[in-house]
């Protein structure tokens, strides 16, 4: 445990003042929902989503009219030891790729009406390896994490968050391995498609790296620095700054998750706030999100990264408020109701 002078103590601090959810915003979204033109409950899901939304932005009417996407990228010294399927300078690539508007990310925004910003994490300058010593140290993880913070400060009624980061399923394996114990090869998956060699590297490295910081994890943000990666602070940072503001959030796949796992473990309220946007195909990703008590919203395979599966998520939350905010009520409508009126 860090003392109350260390960088940590802020993150500890800003968890404490995290507010809660309004549950009179949520109640008036219930009272709305019963006089629409639908059967109750009808829309299933659609509907307990809304109330969510407006008990966290203490709305009763609730809105999603400036939806942002953020994409945070970050390098990792691990990916020198053979654990992706693709090289280092990919990190550069892509990022070149977003500002193009060539990759999948950017479609889903445009066809859903997202904002999309990406934030180059330094990615020409990796991370350490974590099979040999921290990736970061405690002043660095703060200062990223409060970078993760101001990404939202532009304003945003609905964020969802993903990364891109070559080898940053070995680390968030790591982290996971950490936070749950068991054999680390558990947590390891084929992330962006390595073979059996490939996969046996990158269980080796969780392994390792476990080992070199052995008697150092049992805080939660000591996990996140020494296991890390920029993009993963990042990621953390900006849930809490999301919390604070009083923003809903969707969150991504198996490395997005990892963020959350660390705030999770910290303080298990502190993901009250978010949703899961999918499933990943990452093998463990259930598993991790049945710990943190999220339901992912689609289940569709995917294992992309770049917040593809988060913003697919928020655009169906648009449709979801759409129907709550603009359907007809009985009345309005001339429908009878279940009672005949």
């Amino acid at each position: 445990m860090t003392d109350a002078a260390s960088p940590f103590a802020d993150i500890r601090r800003l968890i404490g003042e995290m507010p809660g959810p309004d549950p009179d915003a949520a109640a008036a979204v219930r009272a709305r929902d019963a006089t629409l033109t639908k059967p109750p409950g009808a829309l299933g899901r659609l509907e307990t989503l809304v109330e969510w939304l407006a008990a966290w932005q203490g709305k009763e009417r609730p809105s999603l009219d400036r939806p942002l996407v953020c994409v945070f990228a970050g390098s990792h010294g691990v990916t020198a030891r053979g654990v992706s399927a693709f090289p280092a300078a990919v990190n550069r690539q892509m990022l070149d790729n977003f500002a193009a508007g060539g990759a999948a990310i950017n479609q889903i925004c445009a066809a859903y009406g997202l904002g999309f910003k990406v934030f180059d994490l330094a990615v020409d300058v990796p991370t350490g390896d974590i099979c040999e010593g921290p990736a970061l140290d405690e002043r660095g993880c703060v200062a990223t994490m409060a970078f993760g913070m101001e990404a939202i400060a532009a304003g945003t009624d609905g964020l969802a968050l993903g990364e891109m980061g070559i080898g940053n399923t070995t680390v968030a394996a790591a982290i996971y391995a950490a936070l749950y114990g068991g054999d680390p090869a558990h947590w390891v998956g084929r992330g962006t498609g390595v073979d059996e060699a490939g996969l046996a590297r990158k269980a080796e490295a969780v392994r390792l790296a476990l080992a070199t910081h052995a008697g150092h994890l049992d805080d939660p943000l000591e996990v996140l620095a020494r296991l890390g990666g920029r993009e993963i602070a990042a990621m953390a940072g900006a849930i809490l700054a999301a919390r604070l503001q009083r923003v809903p959030v969707v969150l991504d796949g198996y490395v997005a998750t990892a963020a959350a796992a660390i705030l999770h473990a910290l303080e298990p309220s502190a993901l009250d706030h978010c949703v899961a946007g999918h499933l990943s195909a990452e093998g463990a990703h259930a598993e991790v999100l049945e710990r943190l008590g999220l339901q992912p919203i689609l289940s569709l395979g995917m294992r992309l990264g770049e917040a593809s599966g988060a913003a697919l998520a928020l655009g169906l939350l648009k449709g979801a408020l759409a129907c709550h905010r603009d359907m007809a009520t009985f009345a309005q409508a001339g429908v009878s109701g279940q009672d005949g009126v």
